[in-house]
């Protein structure tokens, strides 16, 4: 039952986390669509930067852009930062619900390193946070005053991190963690800067003074870290899904360079809003896109070798793999097979033989933390079996 519940709880965190970030993701674009669209108002207004006008939904709008601030404040003024905030309270609720309470196997890979289920959560909060540190440092150092040198270094970090990481967790907890020390940049540039800057130029209007355009200068440069950031950390979110990339054995390197395609395709949408067009930057991401598919491609496995029946196959599959993909799963922490993937019978496991390869013999990604202790020999037994026809009968 416990199992079961904590299904539930996974599911409906996981609903609302895609929820809220959508919103979130939906704002930032719109957003950074507005203001590159913008043109001077006609006839000339006092303080106003741009305007626009658009239609929607049977109506139509009309937006206008304050150099700093208007004369005066409304009545009711809307912010957007609780899309922000749900996302990650979502998101590290889910961290704690699919990853900490199952470190020992969702973030433990003894072949990587043998540590303790609460050593790896402690040492994946502390990454948050060093992650967190080190962003924050640089943004508040002279790196500031250069967009792209601050992006080169805060890129060469993450690299580090996401290699040294690759040393300590399995495979797939290395790309929930990266996603989460992001996650968690972007969503204190909201908390830390973009906010605070919003009140502090309030503040000042209240008391009759002329807002300070810093703080309008720095949300925007937050701002714009966070729209590059967003295609790779919905990777991120989504990559769970598909093995080949986390579980190649330079699945670090892959991660940046679907990083690097991610940013450029985004800087294109950026230059195209602002009415430039410079088909370069979505080619190159889409060449590197392809070069990682091919470099990662499973590549054919040997069928030399004794002929290997199913029986040894499903002897190992059995030892191995039943303890989560069966009807009754014994293996604690889950209530039912994971993907709904049983392996109890013949026909089932001749369905899924590509499957079984991805995972098990390829990207060698499960067991999750080999828990139950896998070997190489066994991988190559089944790569073998399938490379000879995978016949069940």
């Amino acid at each position: 039952m416990e199992a079961y519940m904590l299904g539930w709880a996974s599911l409906l965190v996981r609903w609302l986390h895609l929820i809220t970030a959508i919103a979130w993701i939906g704002t930032s674009f719109y957003f950074v669509w507005l203001d590159n669209h913008l043109e001077p108002p006609s006839p000339p207004r006092k303080g106003v930067s741009g305007e626009i006008w658009s239609v929607h939904g049977g109506g139509f709008y009309n937006k206008h852009k304050y150099l700093v601030a208007p004369d005066q404040l409304p009545e009711k003024l809307h912010w957007f930062k609780w899309e922000a905030y749900w996302t990650w309270i979502s998101g590290f609720l889910l961290l704690v619900i699919t990853y900490y309470a199952r470190a020992g196997s969702m973030l433990v890979d003894r072949s990587v390193a043998d540590i303790s289920a609460a050593a790896a959560i402690a040492i994946s909060v502390g990454m948050i946070v060093l992650a967190q540190v080190v962003y924050e440092g640089l943004c508040r150092s002279r790196l500031c005053n250069n967009d792209g040198l601050l992006g080169l270094v805060g890129f060469v970090f993450l690299l580090v991190a996401t290699a040294a990481l690759s040393h300590v967790f399995g495979a797939r907890g290395v790309y929930i963690q990266v996603g989460a020390m992001l996650g968690t940049i972007m969503v204190a540039n909201v908390a830390m800067v973009i906010i605070p800057g919003q009140r502090k130029m309030i503040d000042a209007m209240l008391r009759g003074e002329t807002p300070d355009p810093i703080h309008g200068i720095r949300g925007k440069q937050r701002s714009m870290h966070n729209n590059y950031m967003t295609l790779p950390v919905v990777f991120i979110m989504i990559s769970g899904h598909y093995p080949m990339t986390y579980g190649h054995d330079q699945a670090w390197l892959v991660l940046a360079l679907i990083f690097i395609a991610g940013a450029l395709i985004r800087h294109f949408f950026n230059l195209r809003h602002k009415g430039r067009t410079v088909i370069a930057y979505p080619l190159a991401g889409v060449v590197i896109l392809a070069g990682v598919a091919f470099w990662i491609a499973p590549r054919p496995q040997s069928a030399a070798g004794d002929v290997v029946t199913f029986a040894q196959v499903n002897s190992v599959l059995q030892a191995r793999c039943t303890s989560c993909h069966s009807s009754t799963p014994t293996q604690p922490g889950f209530a039912q097979a994971p993907g709904g993937i049983v392996l109890q019978n013949p026909e089932r496991i001749a369905q899924l033989v590509d499957k079984i390869n991805q995972q098990v013999v390829v990207s060698r990604v499960m067991p999750p933390g080999n828990l139950t202790g896998l070997t190489d020999d066994e991988r190559a037994l089944i790569g073998r079996w399938i490379a000879q026809g995978a016949v069940t009968h």
